[in-house]
């Protein structure tokens, strides 16, 4: 089986979250200005690059926000450019001719404030941000020991509050063994993450001695988990795997176990204070196609008191 390219990775998505299709247009070919030919349907991809980006940086812009700590992309799609999808994907070609386009790294790194110095120094003598994922892990040590954790990042265009299971008890459950939970059909925020990164963050963990949480962002608020107290809830049985079918930018789709945490084992990581703008954009081929999509811009998120008693523990 070939090992899918990782802009196709960074950019799958669930095929039950596409919802938006260009009626009447099977397939766009990138091939006239992307490095590699690849196939677009519809505009979702787009919007998962767009949303990904937004959600990174209302994490980054709200961590920074406390002014008790410091956080700086770290994983090699936080680090890609931001501001042109394009570019986005030559990053990812010069990663895959590089033999790091699978490296699996945390999302983020987060500071201590007083420590700001010493980062922005050490990231400026590689380079810069972008040039993170180029250098191995061992070069890398003085930056990782300074961090206090490391974040995976997810995100879910819902808003969390209306969410038809949100604020409902957990109860005993017939296919957990009568452990707490909600029926499996049940719409509510969940914290998610894929079976095929469970390996690699636990052996970032172990190695780095780093703890690592999961943030994922809805619409109006965030959550967060530790990766330890989500290993436990699925080794002890209280969550089960649920399989889902991903799509990539390419048309290719590959069946993924994926971990859906539900966000009362998790701790309030923040609320929204203004919510972003939904900008249209395109793109467009050197024939004149047009392929548009919503950009997402704005917005912004309050980490809340929980989650600094969380940082302030570490």
């Amino acid at each position: 089986m070939t090992e899918m390219h990782p802009f196709e990775r960074a950019l799958s998505v669930a095929t039950v979250d596409i919802e938006f299709e260009l009626r009447g247009v099977t397939e766009i070919s990138w091939a006239d200005f992307w490095l590699n030919p690849r196939k677009l349907r519809g505009s979702d991809f787009l919007m998962r690059w767009s949303q990904g980006v937004w959600s990174e940086k209302r994490l980054i812009d709200a961590t920074n926000k406390t002014n008790k700590f410091y956080a700086i992309p770290y994983g090699p799609s936080g680090t890609a450019p931001t501001n042109d999808v394009r570019a986005f994907e030559l990053y990812f070609e010069r990663l895959e001719a590089a033999g790091l386009g699978h490296i699996k790294r945390p999302d983020l790194l987060i500071f201590k404030i007083e420590d700001r110095a010493f980062v922005d120094k050490f990231i400026e003598s590689i380079g810069g941000e972008e040039e993170l994922p180029f250098v191995t892990e061992d070069k890398l040590q003085p930056l990782i020991q300074k961090a206090i954790i490391a974040v995976e990042c997810e995100n879910s265009l819902w808003i969390a509050e209306k969410m038809p299971a949100y604020n409902l008890p957990m109860k005993p459950q017939k296919r957990l063994g009568g452990k707490l939970g909600l029926p499996k059909v049940a719409v509510l925020p969940t914290v998610i993450i894929k079976e095929e990164d469970r390996i690699p963050l636990s052996k970032w963990q172990k190695e780095n001695n780093i703890p690592l949480h999961v943030w994922h962002v809805f619409f109006d608020r965030a959550f967060g988990l530790s990766f330890d107290e989500a290993q436990r809830l699925v080794s002890e049985g209280f969550i089960l795997p649920t399989e889902q079918i991903f799509q990539a930018p390419g048309g290719a789709t590959t069946k993924k176990a994926i971990y859906k945490y539900y966000y009362h084992y998790a701790y309030p990581l923040g609320v929204s204070n203004e919510r972003p703008e939904l900008i249209p954009a395109f793109i467009e081929d050197k024939n004149g196609h047009i392929l548009p999509y919503v950009k997402f811009e704005g917005g912004s998120l309050t980490i809340a008191e929980e989650a600094i008693n969380v940082l302030n523990k570490l």
